[in-house]
């Protein structure tokens, strides 16, 4: 197959488009930036189907591992943001692949729509400005493209592709190797690595597959995840139980801080609880599977 990657230069983009090669498909490589290893540089936020059809002529589908996370903290209020990088962007590109004749694609997406699926009640995407965005993109994706379109659903990702690592680990390593005290709330959630990310996408597009494909290898509380952290980074500390009640206070008083600067995160502060507490896992997972990964993660 011909495959366009959007994205290609990101940690999990660069793992997919290694898993192309290995399997002896062709991957075109498209990111906001050129650098090595990128064939075309296009900021798919801005770029029309007219922009985005040359590009796609003659491939066979198409992978979205771009877009904004749930890192992100615009200006109030946060969705126009969020649409503006998750769901405009896959309305584009798979029209524009529709009308190149391709015949399946793939979305990298959140573990949050996995969770808005199955508990309704939790009301996730009415809460969550982030999460709302990823609820429209996947449903978007499948309405523009007129083909399967698989949506990988991500939680935690840790790895390395090149100097490319996650963008949280860059602070919690420093966290993990500072005098600080180390503690966590209860609670946890499912992880998995950025090569396993590059395998289910590939098994995806050579399926056609058009599911809702939730990607996890463990499932980790909070405390064991900061104590692998840790010892990855060449410490061994204790983590100690943090109370919920101080994690709700820290919170809030986030909430405040960005009213009043003006700016709003993707997920909301006051709600953000109601997740983190939770024990945000999918499946069995199986212990020790991201050892590897999460050493590549903080050591170079």
């Amino acid at each position: 197959m011909r495959i366009l990657v959007v994205g290609a230069s990101g940690l999990v983009g660069q793992h997919v488009v290694a898993r192309l090669r290995l399997r002896g498909h062709v991957a075109t490589t498209v990111a906001r930036t050129a650098r090595e290893g990128v064939d075309h540089a296009l900021d798919a936020t801005t770029a029309t189907p007219a922009d985005l059809r040359p590009l796609l002529a003659g491939h066979d589908g198409v992978v979205f591992a771009a877009g904004v996370d749930d890192r992100e903290v615009p200006r109030g209020p946060a969705y126009p943001a969020f649409h503006r990088g998750n769901v405009a962007p896959v309305a584009a590109l798979f029209a524009a692949a529709r009308a190149e004749g391709a015949t399946r694609g793939v979305v990298l997406g959140s573990y949050f729509t996995h969770f808005h699926r199955e508990h309704p009640e939790w009301r996730l995407a009415a809460r969550h400005p982030y999460i709302r965005s990823r609820v429209a993109q996947a449903r978007v994706a499948r309405e523009a493209a007129g083909f399967p379109v698989a949506v990988l659903e991500l939680p935690f990702v840790f790895g390395r592709a090149g100097d490319r690592v996650p963008t949280w680990s860059t602070p919690l390593a420093r966290w993990a190797r500072s005098r600080a005290p180390l503690a966590a709330p209860p609670g946890g959630t499912a992880a998995t690595s950025a090569r396993r990310v590059g395998e289910v996408a590939v098994e995806a597009l050579e399926a056609a597959s058009g599911a809702d494909l939730p990607v996890a290898e463990e499932n980790l509380t909070w405390r064991e995840m900061i104590a692998r952290v840790a010892s990855a980074t060449g410490g061994h500390r204790r983590v100690r139980a943090l109370h919920p009640a101080a994690l709700r206070a820290a919170l809030v008083l986030s909430g405040v801080a960005y009213a009043v600067s003006g700016r709003e995160p993707g997920l909301a502060p006051r709600h953000l609880p109601d997740l983190l507490l939770r024990e945000l896992f999918v499946g069995t997972g199986a212990r020790g599977a991201l050892d590897a990964a999460i050493h590549d993660t903080f050591n170079p």
